[in-house]
């Protein structure tokens, strides 16, 4: 007689990097171009090869200082995790707020902070739901961080590593305005998917140069900018006409 499979309280790590990578999942990022929109509005990317420029800009800007909170992000959550399990978790949420402090530094665009801690406290609210045996965790992290930062303490609470929560973030980053570009460029999706796929190495080298930051000091973390994402990013709050929130 067939008989059910034994309960697991969690997704597993190939599943779960699934579940993180997966665009559908309801965190809201699918409502934004990372800045894309008004790129396009400036005449800045205009087809598919300005579209992978933008692109790779942008993952050695800001997605590889995302994806290096990220890293360090899980890399606290699970020592407090080996340290006290799940039953004392007191210390995680002063660590995760100095990242927060961090990153908020590196972010001179107040439209971009906003916007980050948004999609962070819509990712943590959506796993709790999605994942509650991770809600201990998730709980002791705090109600709302940075995006990055939400991806890296999710990623721990799942089982998964730094280099995981690296590589999520500067898919995520590269990934969100590639998708919206079909929208905003009419632009063949095949095109799109194809500039992300010549990324991959990129991605892969980057994600390991953000793992390395992992157990280093927050002010150690890198530094570095984008500055005509953060002009764009205050321009697009006031633009009357557009079709992503960023």
């Amino acid at each position: 007689m067939l008989t059910a499979p034994a309960y697991t309280p969690g997704p597993d790590r190939s599943a779960a990097l699934l579940l993180l990578s997966d665009g559908r999942l309801p965190a809201g990022g699918y409502a934004h171009s990372a800045g894309l929109e008004q790129a396009i509005a400036r005449g800045w990317v205009r087809d598919a090869t300005t579209l992978g420029d933008y692109l790779r800009g942008r993952i050695h800007t800001t997605g590889l200082v995302s994806a290096s909170f990220a890293a360090a992000a899980q890399h606290r959550t699970a020592s407090a995790m080996d340290a006290g399990g799940t039953e004392d978790l007191s210390p995680l949420r002063a660590d995760l707020a100095g990242l927060d402090r961090e990153l908020v530094a590196r972010t001179p665009s107040p439209a971009l902070r906003r916007i980050a801690r948004d999609l962070g406290r819509m990712l943590l609210r959506a796993m709790r739901s999605i994942a509650p045996s991770a809600q201990p965790v998730l709980d002791a992290a705090g109600p709302v961080l940075q995006q990055p930062i939400a991806y890296g303490t999710v990623a721990a609470a799942l089982g998964l590593t730094a280099r995981d929560a690296a590589g999520l973030v500067l898919y995520e980053a590269a990934a969100t305005p590639a998708v919206a570009a079909v929208k905003l460029l009419s632009i063949d999706p095949f095109a799109t998917h194809r500039c992300l796929a010549e990324l991959a190495p990129e991605l892969d080298e980057l994600a390991e140069r953000a793992t390395a930051f992992a157990t280093a000091d927050a002010r150690d973390l890198p530094a570095l900018a984008a500055p005509l994402s953060d002009i764009a990013a205050e321009l697009h709050t006031n633009h009357d006409q557009r079709l992503f929130a960023s």
